[in-house]
């Protein structure tokens, strides 16, 4: 994704499959993406287009993004899980 969106989209987009992710994401989505930099911002849209199996994945450590700012934003995820 090459642009940041504005919060209420991000909103709709945070909103799975899975009830579990759809909190997580959307509690990150309150609580640290104003914190963020605009690269970080980037990367958390671009979490958002994958499938939820895999973010599950990479939040639990089964798997990894290939994309370093990417990983960086499930790394903060995972500590919200805990």
């Amino acid at each position: 994704m090459s642009e940041v969106l504005p919060v209420g989209k991000l909103r709709w987009r945070c909103r799975r499959g899975v009830r579990e992710l759809d909190v997580l994401l959307t509690r990150f989505l309150d609580q640290t993406y104003d914190t963020l930099s605009n690269s970080q911002k980037l990367a958390f849209c671009s979490l958002l287009e994958v499938q939820d199996p895999i973010i599950m994945d990479w939040i639990f450590a089964r798997s990894s993004s290939d994309e370093e700012d990417v990983q960086d934003i499930v790394k903060q995820l995972a500590k919200l899980v805990d």
